[in-house]
């Protein structure tokens, strides 16, 4: 990439609404910044494809580090997406319909050349829940199921489970149900919509009491540290839109073994930014489609994630 100018695009929610401070879309826009890259950001209703030609009406965009008036855009104007180097998908779930049309649109751009971070039909394939059945040396126990019949077996022969929807983010609908909860039959009946939509069980690992780790890698190399999410004293969840607490680790041997269980297989995939969430010994999720947690493991280790997710972008690009 040497002499030429970067041509970065970024698909994500409204920049106006993002929180600076812990926003990752925005560290990987302030690397690109620093690299004097040409930006261009693109709401999804920007997109559209005309005779099988993926085209978007983008503006402008320059950031800056600060925590009020963080960019500036400018005018909206007709861009073939193709022409484009590399575009950052970072439009976070709902993971719906509209998602989906969104990736088809983008993988027109990737058959041209455009490195799409992360590869669209990647974004498609790897449900960030259920995925984690590739790697069952690395997960725990996991039943997935549309049977309330299924769920309530696994539940008297595993005492303490985990349930969740598969398309839920951010911690919503996860319950830890006990053996004689009286509450146990309606939860099965609301994440199943009474047997109609598939959800998720898992062994209960007590040790979310000492955080729920979020490890990001970069083209299959994990970063060498964690931020782990540490709930508080009345909630079950490791998450910290729902108040847990971040506190970063450097990886455990245990970590960097699940790391390498997983890493070539997001690579191969075209995933060069992904987020798995490692709960004691145990893999319990891989998220692909907006992974965040870079600007507090930046902050806590004087690192920068988004330089060597860019690093990884220019090697493809040659």
């Amino acid at each position: 990439m040497s002499g030429k100018k970067l041509r970065v695009g970024v698909v994500m929610d409204p920049i106006a609404s993002i929180k600076p401070v812990k926003d990752s879309s925005l560290a990987m826009l302030l690397e690109a910044e620093r690299r004097g890259a040409e930006i261009h950001y693109m709401l999804q209703s920007d997109l559209r494809m005309l005779a099988g030609v993926p085209l978007a009406r983008a503006k402008p965009l320059n950031v800056r580090d600060t925590e009020t008036d963080w960019f500036d855009l400018g005018e909206r104007r007709d861009i073939d997406l193709r022409d484009f180097d590399v575009i950052l998908m970072r439009k976070d779930p709902p993971f719906d319909m509209e998602y989906i049309y969104t990736s088809y649109i983008l993988e027109r751009a990737e058959d041209a050349g455009t490195i799409i971070v992360n590869r669209p039909q990647s974004l498609r394939d790897m449900n960030e829940k259920a995925y984690t059945a590739w790697f069952p040396q690395c997960a725990p126990l996991t039943l997935v199921t549309r049977s309330m019949s299924d769920m309530k077996a696994f539940l008297a022969e595993h005492q303490r489970i985990v349930v969740k929807p598969l398309d839920g983010m951010g911690g919503k609908s996860i319950f830890v149900v006990v053996v004689g909860d009286n509450n146990a039959n309606v939860i099965f009946e609301t994440l199943t919509d009474d047997g109609q939509r598939f959800a998720m069980a898992q062994v209960y690992i007590p040790e979310i009491s000492h955080g729920d780790k979020r490890i990001l890698l970069v083209d299959g190399e994990p970063i060498p540290y964690a931020l782990a999410r540490i709930p508080t004293a009345d909630d079950n969840r490791g998450n910290l839109v729902m108040g847990a607490i971040g506190e970063a680790r450097e990886l455990t041997d245990r970590d960097r073994w699940i790391c390498a269980e997983v890493g070539p297989t997001l690579r191969e995939r075209g995933v060069i930014f992904a987020g798995i969430d490692v709960i004691g010994d145990y893999l319990t999720e891989i998220n692909v489609t907006s992974p965040t947690g870079i600007r507090e493991l930046d902050r806590a280790f004087d690192i920068n994630i988004a330089g060597d997710l860019f690093n990884a972008i220019e090697r493809k690009l040659g």
